[in-house]
């Protein structure tokens, strides 16, 4: 069903709703009158099915666009959805949006006039722009706290340092979507069959790492007689970046901090010698010519495909959680005759995606190399993941925030474990179990443990990340590879009037800038005049305003 059938039918139902309550009020006034007293009153429904018109006059009160993250659409029909929509009597709209086009899609949506009462916003910094557009409600906070008091209470609680973080000229705009597992950087990995063929260690150091890069290349590692391999494409490139200190391709502009104030990553002078190494790797043929397009080619938008189909030896893309090898560590999971056991990890995402191609293909996940400065990193995701809000229509009908917080209060913060595990996995003994020994986490039930995106299907988790610690054995096995240390955070999480202003169009200079250099485009002796284009176009603003923000 399209979205604009989802929306028709909502709109139907509704009309129902109102036609079927006047049409009950008529029976009362006339007394006696059996028009809708009797199971056998019929209604048709838009698609033909029929149901009584006493559950009609039981229909929603509300009816609730909501947004959430997606890795495949929910279907109106969904299991958990129907269960919360019952609990709370509401009818829930969920607006199906791909999470790789997310922004895109929902600024399609805002140009056409149609704002979710349920407002996603995923880049923090993306909160400043949609208030300045007039499409977020205030939330008041003493509403927040009657109605959210959980979620609230785990804010305060486990991340009191971001409580404020969705505050605007003194008013509550966003929730903080706070996600404990972004302690960990985002992996450096190799094709570890790739370096035992070629009898390479794994790299420490940036001579190290170009001297595996061109082996990649040039060496046929994957055996086939032909030169048809590279050492890294775009995501790689941010480990070069690292090595020198800075992050620059991110989805945001990345800040860092040098002598003590804020400074944009891109534009830090020391970038000049990081984009010298990739000028000359290009210039060689050691990157993948098409890394301007990116390693993913739709979908999962934490798949490297580049990797997945042999073509790049090398990448730092997504989380420790899309690189996880058979055996890894030892996982709880349920057997044929339902009882929960410990066993192997299995292979998951990009390692699954890989071995299905090459079934001898190994991976290894190694640390960020240093450069010649001793520096050394690794992209670190903000534990500000992003914000939740308030769409400006919803405060429109009274009552409609508060439903809209107690649901959210529900679905995200429950106090009552099973409740909470429920909300996110679906039905107990169904969907999952709980494991046998504390600390207590949860195991999904086969065939749901190997379904990619289940949750999704089912209508769970559709409400926000808090940040509860993970006690899980996967999360034991990414410190164990040390990946809470070498993380480079952006240093400005949150958007100023400037950044709000000028951000999108700074990205877009900045990355055809960067392509031009890496690809010889342009002259590397312009990174100067770049820098000025830069700041003349906004860029200085951006800067002083954000030395400017308490954070």
């Amino acid at each position: 069903m399209t979205m604009k059938e989802q929306q028709l039918k909502a709109a139907y139902r509704y009309r129902m709703f109102l036609t079927t309550a006047l049409l009950t009020m008529m029976g009362v006034i006339l007394g006696g009158c059996n028009l809708l007293s009797g199971p056998s009153a019929i209604v048709e429904s838009q698609e033909g099915s029929t149901s009584t018109a006493s559950s009609l006059t039981e229909k929603a009160k509300y009816h609730i666009s909501w947004t959430m993250h997606q890795n495949l659409p929910v279907p109106q029909d969904a299991e958990m959805l129907k269960q919360v929509e019952e609990q709370f009597g509401v009818q829930l709209d969920i607006w199906n949006m791909e999470n790789n086009k997310y922004e895109s899609l929902l600024d399609m949506k805002l140009a056409q006039g149609s704002i979710p009462d349920l407002f996603r916003i995923r880049q923090p910094q993306d909160l400043l722009k949609y208030q300045q557009q007039g499409v977020l409600a205030e939330i008041p906070v003493e509403t927040l706290n009657e109605y959210a008091p959980n979620l609230m209470r785990i804010i305060h609680e486990q991340a009191p340092a971001y409580e404020k973080a969705g505050v605007i000229n003194g008013k509550y705009y966003g929730i903080p979507v706070i996600n404990p597992t972004n302690i960990y950087r985002t992996p450096v990995v190799y094709r570890q069959d790739w370096l035992d063929k070629l009898g390479l260690p794994v790299p420490q150091t940036l001579a190290e790492f170009e001297k595996v890069i061109y082996a990649f290349t040039f060496n046929d590692p994957d055996g086939n007689g032909i030169q048809d391999t590279y050492g890294l494409s775009s995501e790689g490139m941010n480990v070069l970046f690292g090595a020198f200190g800075q992050i620059v391709f991110a989805d945001q502009l990345y800040f860092g901090t040098k002598n003590g104030k804020k400074m944009i990553g891109a534009l830090d002078p020391e970038m000049k010698e990081a984009l010298a190494y990739l000028r000359k790797w290009y210039k060689d043929g050691v990157i993948d010519p098409e890394f301007v397009t990116g390693e993913n080619k739709g979908g999962y938008k934490h798949l490297s495909h580049a990797f997945i189909n042999g073509k790049i030896g090398m990448t730092s893309m997504g989380n420790y959680y899309h690189w996880i090898q058979d055996g890894d560590y030892e996982d709880w999971r349920v057997d044929r005759a339902g009882r929960v056991v410990k066993s192997p990890a299995q292979a998951t995402f990009n390692v699954k995606e890989l071995i299905a191609k090459f079934p001898d293909a190994r991976v290894v996940l190694g640390r960020p190399f240093t450069g010649p400065h001793g520096q050394r990193g690794s992209k670190g995701n903000d534990m500000l993941m992003s914000f939740t809000a308030i769409g400006a229509d919803a405060v429109k009908e009274p009552g409609k925030l508060e439903m809209i917080l107690r649901i959210l209060d529900e679905v995200s913060a429950n106090p009552d474990p099973d409740k909470a595990a429920s909300m996110s996995y679906g039905v107990q003994n169904k969907h999952w179990v709980w494991t046998p020994t504390e600390p207590r986490n949860i195991v999904i039930m086969p065939p749901y443990d190997t379904m990619f995106g289940y949750q999704n299907t089912i209508g769970a988790n559709i409400g926000m990340t808090v940040p509860l610690k993970e006690t899980g054995e996967r999360e034991q096995w990414a410190a164990t590879l040390h990946l809470d240390q070498d993380g480079i955070y952006n240093a400005l999480e949150v958007a100023t009037p400037a950044l709000a202003k000028y951000g999108d169009a700074l990205i877009r200079l900045k990355n055809k800038a960067y392509v031009a250099f890496i690809t010889g485009e342009r002259p590397l002796g312009e990174f100067d005049e770049f820098v000025q284009e830069f700041m003349s176009a906004g860029g200085a603003e951006v800067v002083k305003e954000a030395n400017a923000l308490k954070q």
